[in-house]
């Protein structure tokens, strides 16, 4: 311990040892050490040491620290120690009092050299993974720092190195989830090395949740409103997504996009934004950039833009667009990143267009960016990103380039308010050249690939001054050509007519039409200028090729064989050829032709535009073909274009007979998966409303049971009346014999009064002869028999009254008895209150169910009738299988012939051999048959066998 006193600066009699001496030393204790307390200070000395002595402590104590990391991995401190000490030696990243001028080159050698000593054994790096595990955080974090270092120096064989390691790449994802933020920060900053410019790192990396972590720990952070933290968070998922399709499928998938959204969220007091907040905000919209740059697959691209409207992310950005207060990177940025998320998209592009700026009265947005566009005091960038925002919507957006143009044509033109198209004609010809060439390319894109809108631009007219005739807009820009004003200015004319012209007759004749312009051209392009000249010189060659290869040949001094003649005569071919190839040769032509964005250095660089080096790789060819070619050729060419026209018409028409019957057969699949729904829907129903109207029958019979037993109860003293069973027509029965019987009652009342008056009138006559005792005796005897005979008959009818009258009081007390059960049943259904009511309700309920019921029986007749339609169908798809089932059966049949007669020919050249095998032995040949050969065969082998039994 007194040695390590000495060697850490401490107090001592004799002379000091020097540094290298001191490592050495110390290098020499770690490896002879055995008690780990001795080896565990010389390794913290080494670590103190380390700063100042790089290179020394480097080259001497890096075996040793290594074989310490192999062997002492039960002791934490010892191995952070040693991560501590080969971090200093391998890592640049020095003090600042250490840092000097001269010493930065030699640096960076150094940290590399020894980094590559390092890895030179792909187990150290093996072992590095393993001690980043452990969660002792004086292990893990030097760990995690350490091999942070060796991507920095030596990044591509590093990452081999954890490529094929076992779970290599998965060990570091753990440390994202890491509860300490000092390891899971600098976790951040290690993944970030590990995936740097390495597609299967980042793949495997994306698909360890890392989107759903980072994007965690920057909501966690605080969006964009949070440290350096959410920064190195941005710029890993930029290393992630960036040029991987993969990734970036997998991340839209994911629904990583929506959130996204609250990143973009802003105030309406926007001043006082921090320098973090601004580079974190820069960091997010480059990532939606990312997404949806035009470099990606155009499938990927659509689908990210279409996510980003649907969860209201263009929304968000079109308000930082609108707002007031922002930044002016911020807003540069903004205006770049809406740019490309609505580029080839209609659905944003249409969205776009219905923005309004926050003014009053309101107004379109794209107008607000014109406005900034053709302004010379905006900054240089801000006015490029406009422009490019400009080309994005209207590139494949032929319903914007039609409303843009629209509002130049005269019909439209409001002259209360400001529009698109008045802004790009006061660009076009104000003084600023600058704004002369955004607002010429700006108009080439209202017009690039639509011929319709090429023809109606010639409509437009200008007034040049008051009291002249208005010129058309393309005189007035051949005349500013004409007029030698700035190269930019005239380089952006000329890149507007050139797109104006191609592929365009009539707008070529409309210029030829101009006897000053052909002529201007010639001078132009004859001329010997500066090399700043030559760029005017090749569009103008340009723009007199486009004259000769679109010509209709409708203008007789300007047909397409006297301006080749001319140009034969004034420039010559060959150096007509020359000058069209200084617009491919020049360097800003491949600045411009790299991406769509227009990026530029400084306002002198803006030239050329993206979409134009399209066009001119696309016509110089064929204009240097047109030059050389004779007359006769090109009327071959123009039959040929004639033929290929009509092909391409006939091919057209075809194209949208196959498309209209794709879209009937698209329509007709859709109609048939909804009647297959509908169908198994139906099916589904019928199952259902059968198992209802089972469960409504049984309802239905167990309410009449228990409407039967309550009738029942209530007609306990009648066996013929029953209530909800109760039989009317036997009631009005019984009513109608009770009549009957009453009638009857009352005619034999009537009788009996008859006979009652008879017998007193008999009764007085018998008085009468009381008192003529003295009448004969025969009058008398005929009297009595007469009396008795009456008598008789009296008393039958008497009998015969008693009966009737027995039987009426009978039928009355019947009768009785019903009117007191109908009476009283009345009051006792009235007094239940839930039997007879509720009971006829649950009849009526019923009765209206089973309607309903009868109804939808209907439909599933008809239903089934549709479905004996489809098998019908069927049938007659069965019956044509049957025919074709019986055709083959008959080839079949046939070919079964045919094997018959091959047969029969084959025995009829079986008896002929036979026949020649007769006549040959009758000649004498000998002649074996095929009997006998087997028959000799088997003889030889019975003979072998007996010679082998014998041996």
């Amino acid at each position: 311990m007194n040695f390590l006193r000495g060697v850490m600066g401490g107090p001592s009699a004799g002379p000091q040892p020097s540094g290298a001496e001191t490592i050495q030393k110390l290098c020499d204790r770690v490896a002879s050490s055995t008690l780990l307390d001795d080896r565990r200070d010389a390794v913290r000395a080494l670590k103190s040491l380390s700063k100042k002595y790089r290179l020394e402590v480097g080259i001497q104590a890096m075996e040793h620290l290594i074989h310490v990391l192999q062997t002492d991995r039960s002791d934490s401190e010892i191995i952070g120690y040693a991560l501590d000490t080969l971090y200093n030696v391998i890592s640049n990243d020095l003090e600042e009092e250490e840092q000097e001028e001269n010493l930065p080159k030699q640096v960076d050698d150094l940290g590399s050299q020894f980094t590559e000593i390092f890895i030179k054994q792909q187990e150290n790096v093996t072992l590095l993974l393993a001690l980043v595990e452990e969660f002792d955080f004086h292990v893990r974090w030097p760990g995690v720092k350490l091999l942070t270092s060796l991507l920095k120096q030596q990044g591509p064989q590093v990452q081999q190195i954890i490529l094929v390691s076992p779970m290599g790449v998965s060990r570091l994802m753990d440390l994202l989830a890491d509860s300490r933020e000092v390891i899971r920060n600098d976790g951040v900053l290690l993944l970030q090395q590990l995936t740097r410019s390495n597609a299967a790192i980042q793949k495997i990396v994306a698909f360890e949740n890392a989107f759903e972590r980072l994007l965690d720990i920057i909501t966690e952070e605080g969006n964009s409103d949070g440290g350096i933290v959410v920064e190195d968070c941005l710029l890993l998922l930029q290393n992630l997504l960036k040029n991987n399709n993969s990734n970036q499928n997998f991340f839209k998938e994911g629904s990583y996009i929506q959130r996204m959204k609250p990143w973009f969220e802003v105030g309406d007091d926007n001043c006082g934004w921090s320098a973090q907040k601004v580079t974190n905000l820069h960091l997010m919209l480059q990532l939606v950039r990312v997404l949806v740059s035009p470099t990606n697959p155009p499938g990927a691209t659509s689908s990210c833009q279409k996510a980003m409207f649907h969860c209201g992310l263009l929304q968000q950005l079109c308000t930082i667009l609108m707002a007031t207060g922002v930044p002016a990177d911020i807003l540069t940025e903004t205006i770049n990143t809406v740019s490309e998320v609505i580029r080839g998209c209609q659905m944003n592009q249409d969205y776009f267009a219905s923005v309004n700026a926050p003014s009053n009265p309101p107004r379109p947005a794209i107008v607000v960016l014109l406005m900034s566009m053709v302004n010379e005091r905006q900054p240089f960038v801000l006015r490029c990103a406009v422009l490019y925002c400009f080309q994005c919507f209207l590139y494949k957006n032929q319903k914007g380039q039609g409303e843009i143009v629209s509002t130049l044509l005269p019909s439209t033109i409001d002259g209360n308010s400001v529009s698109a198209g008045q802004l790009l004609c006061g660009g076009l010809f104000s003084t600023d050249s600058l704004s002369n060439w955004c607002a010429a390319v700006a108009l080439a894109h209202a017009l690039q690939e639509n011929a319709t809108l090429k023809e109606q631009l010639l409509r437009v007219q200008l007034a040049t001054s008051i009291g002249n005739p208005p010129v058309s807009l393309l005189q007035q820009c051949t005349n500013i050509l004409s007029q030698g004003s700035k190269v930019q200015t005239r380089v952006g004319l000329l890149m507007l007519l050139c797109t104006w012209l191609s592929n365009c007759s009539i707008a070529v004749t409309h210029f030829l039409h101009n006897p000053a312009n052909i002529p201007f051209l010639t001078g132009q392009i004859a001329e010997n200028l500066g090399e700043e000249e030559q760029l005017v010189q090749g569009l103008c060659a340009l723009l007199l090729g486009i004259s000769i290869y679109y010509n209709d040949n409708s203008l007789e001094n300007y047909r397409k064989e006297k301006l080749k003649q001319l140009i034969e005569k004034r420039i010559g071919r060959e150096n007509f050829i020359e000058k069209l190839g200084f617009i491919s040769k020049h360097e800003l032509y491949s600045r411009a032709a790299q991406k769509p964005q227009p990026s530029f250095s400084s306002p002198d660089h803006m030239m050329f535009d993206h979409e134009f080096t399209k066009l001119v790789k696309e016509l110089e060819g064929v204009i240097s073909k047109a030059i050389y070619k004779s007359s006769e050729e090109d009327k071959k060419e123009e039959e040929v274009k004639k033929t290929l026209e009509q092909h391409d018409n006939i091919v057209t028409h075809y194209k949208k007979v196959i498309r209209e019957q794709d879209q009937e057969l698209e329509e007709l699949k859709q109609r048939v998966n909804t009647l297959t729904s509908q169908n198994e829907q139906l099916q589904a129903t019928v199952t259902q409303q059968v198992s209802q109207i089972q469960q409504h029958k049984d309802q239905y019979n167990l309410l009449k049971v228990q409407l039967g037993k309550d009738t029942q109860h209530h007609n306990s003293h009648s066996d013929t009346f029953q209530m909800n069973g109760i039989q009317v027509e036997e009631v009005s029965k019984l009513k109608e014999e009770l009549e009957e019987w009453k009638n009857k009652h009352e005619l034999l009342q009537g009788q009996l009064r008859e006979k009652d008056s008879a017998i007193e009138k008999l009764k007085s006559s018998q008085l009468e002869l009381g008192t003529t005792e003295q009448s004969s005796q025969t009058s008398k005897s005929g009297g009595l028999e007469h009396n008795n005979e009456l008598q008789k008959e009296l008393e039958m009818l008497r009998t015969q009254v008693q009966l009737q009258s027995a039987e009426i009081s009978k039928l009355q007390l019947e009768n009785q008895k019903l009117q007191v059960t109908n009476t009283s049943a009345d009051p006792a259904l009235g007094d239940s209150g839930s039997t007879a009511p509720n009971s006829s309700e649950l009849g009526g309920r019923l009765q209206q169910e089973i309607k309903e019921l009868k109804s939808e029986v209907k439909a599933l007749s008809e239903e089934k009738e549709s479905l004996k339609q489809h098998l019908d169908s069927s049938s007659s798809t069965v019956a044509i299988l049957r025919d074709e089932k019986s055709k083959l059966q008959q080839e079949v049949a046939e070919s079964k012939k045919e094997q018959d007669d091959l047969l029969v020919l084959l025995a009829d050249q079986d008896q002929k051999l036979s026949a020649l095998k007769i006549k040959l032995k009758d000649l004498g040949v000998p002649v074996e048959d095929e009997d006998d050969i087997e028959s000799g065969d088997q003889g030889d082998e019975d003979e072998d066998g007996d010679e082998e039994e014998q041996d």
